[in-house]
């Protein structure tokens, strides 16, 4: 039996309707955000150790194909006054105590996705 592999890293692919907001949007949330030089229309969003993939889908439909992510960061409150500040489109919902022991928060963006958002609560 050969050595066993280990996954590193992980980058999901989020379908979107317009590249170019979805990149201006990664942009407000504090992304590094960039199209793909070729021909199709994809993108990244990289932020830290994160790298999040877009991909321009005619088909998409907020209420069929949303993505749904989690992040998990060191501190979620700081984040959620970050993101509070720029304006952002979609919805923004205030941290919250799990009783599963993370601080959290949620944005769903114009495009459906659902961005969750955790850290662990302090002791």
């Amino acid at each position: 039996m050969s050595e066993a592999i280990v996954f590193e890293t992980v980058s999901p692919v989020i379908p979107v309707l317009d590249l170019d907001a979805a990149l201006d949007r990664y942009r407000l949330l504090g992304f590094q955000a960039h199209a793909y030089g070729g021909a199709d229309r994809y993108g990244f969003a990289d932020r830290g150790g994160i790298s999040l993939h877009l991909t321009e889908w005619a088909e998409h439909d907020p209420k069929r194909t949303a993505a749904a992510i989690y992040l998990y960061v060191s501190d979620a409150d700081a984040l959620h006054a970050e993101w509070s500040a720029v304006g952002l489109p979609g919805r923004l919902t205030p941290p919250v105590d799990t009783d599963y022991g993370l601080r959290e928060f949620a944005y769903v963006d114009p495009e459906g996705t659902l961005h969750r958002v955790g850290s662990p609560i302090p002791e």
